[in-house]
């Protein structure tokens, strides 16, 4: 065998290696995004939640998302400023919901939500996504 057929053998079998790894490369990257977002929409806990809802408001640079916040009473504790209010924030999926939690504003009312393990930036804020709404007597 001459050099040259060496050369050209040796270029061949560095292009099928390449194309391989390439070609598995590409594979795992996929199955890891599938995997990722499965991961991060698995929906970690569900739950209720009762308090004043204080705030709706739709706001995002790129993504506008539903984003609410519901006063749940007392106080909690902030290293630097010491006493604060007991806040939740929430974010909302659907436009629609958005509307009915809306009319609710100012209201004492009952959440059902659903906390995923990470919200993707046109998902919301937070990971935990109010579905339900329901007047507090």
């Amino acid at each position: 065998m001459s050099v040259e057929e060496k050369i050209q053998d040796f270029g061949s079998r560095t292009k099928r290696f390449f194309k391989r790894v390439g070609f598995f490369a590409g594979i795992g990257v996929i199955l890891f995004v599938v995997f990722y977002f499965l991961y991060s929409n698995y929906t970690y806990s569900e739950g209720t939640r009762t308090g004043y809802l204080i705030k709706t408001s739709k706001k995002g640079y790129v993504f506008k998302t539903y984003e609410g916040q519901l006063n749940l009473g007392g106080f909690g504790t902030d290293k630097s400023t010491g006493l604060m209010g007991n806040v939740w924030d929430f974010s909302i999926e659907e436009e629609e919901m958005y509307r009915r939690i809306q009319s609710f504003e100012g209201e004492k009312v009952t959440v059902s939500y659903k906390e995923i393990n990470r919200a993707m930036p046109w998902q919301g804020e937070t990971n935990y996504f109010v579905y339900d709404i329901k007047l507090k007597e």
